[in-house]
């Protein structure tokens, strides 16, 4: 389906060199922000104590907030859970203070702001256990880096696999990067938000790389370059409607979810937006400065020409 169609080819390639210069730029600073500043890990992941508290009326979680925060527990974080009247309470590990000692402070607190309050269940969550979950998460997010470049590698050929993971990679170095430099909360949601987008920006991928192929048996003796520049502009009504309707529906995540989903969403908004420019700008010049051709892709009988059809 096409809303629009662009009828003459906009010259992507031509501008290579500056968005690969421009996307490792970005790709290092991300790195420097990782390497200084680090991940602000979550409770999942470090450590501490989570509370379940419910109310006979919907919760004000700005009063539940303020209530808190006159504690000086540090970063605490506080969500509806499964309704209006169940909230989720996030603590982390206090030196001195055991779990049920911490949960207590938190309760007496919350009854002062508001008696009706109950206590549903506390659990804790060990530093171990984080330490598990962070290294799971890491070894989940490689699994599907190999698992995309074996793929894109028996479909296509290993300088499309090379070039799909590097704008893959770069896709989730970058959400990492903004993690790290703004210091936001990140947890096991971001970690899925992180593998989604690199399903998401594969799939761009393959949709161009397809149109590649497909332009190198039509186009036999146009150049690469000019075979890419088609084959982007020919799948940009593709791309553009997809990526706006995902966009509108992420954001209305990130406006209207709540506490539970905002840096989901965040970071899924920042993979969608990083994932329309590295499947275009960043993965087809890598591929092209690879030595993609249509001999790298087209073998057998397909390179026999064609004969021409009789009048």
């Amino acid at each position: 389906m096409e809303f629009f169609r662009i009828k003459k080819d906009i010259p992507f390639m031509s501008y290579g060199r500056l968005t690969t210069a421009i996307s490792l730029i970005t790709f290092i600073l991300a790195v420097l922000f990782l390497a200084t500043r680090g991940l602000h890990l979550g409770v999942d992941f470090t450590g501490g104590t989570m509370m379940e508290v419910s109310y006979p009326q919907a919760a004000d979680i700005g009063k539940i907030r303020g209530a808190i925060d006159q504690l000086g527990l540090g970063e605490v974080t506080v969500q509806n859970f499964g309704s209006s009247r169940d909230v989720l309470i996030r603590l982390p590990v206090r030196a001195g203070l055991s779990s049920a000692q911490l949960s207590e402070q938190v309760l007496t607190a919350l009854k002062q702001a508001d008696n009706s309050v109950t206590m549903s269940r506390v659990e804790f969550v060990g530093p171990q256990v984080g330490k598990e979950l962070f290294e799971s998460g890491a070894l989940a997010l490689l699994l599907v880096a190999v698992g995309i470049m074996l793929y894109l590698a028996m479909r296509f050929e290993w300088r499309f696999a090379v070039a799909a993971i590097i704008a893959n990679m770069h896709d989730v170095v970058i959400i990492l990067g903004f993690f790290a430099f703004f210091q936001w909360e990140f947890n096991l949601t971001v970690l899925a938000a992180v593998l989604a987008v690199l399903g998401y920006s594969v799939n761009e991928s393959v949709v161009v790389f397809d149109r590649v192929r497909e332009n190198f048996r039509k186009m036999r003796k146009a150049a690469v370059t000019t075979v890419i520049d088609n084959a982007i502009t020919r799948t940009m009504s593709r791309t553009i409607i997809t990526h706006f309707s995902t966009q509108l529906m992420v954001l209305s995540m990130l406006l209207f979810g709540g506490e539970v989903l905002h840096n989901f969403s965040l970071a899924l908004t920042i993979g969608i937006l990083f994932g329309i420019y590295s499947s275009v700008l960043v993965a087809c010049p890598v591929a092209m400065y690879l030595g993609v051709s249509r001999e790298n892709l087209i073998t057998g009988a397909e390179k026999k020409p064609q004969e021409d059809p009789l009048p």
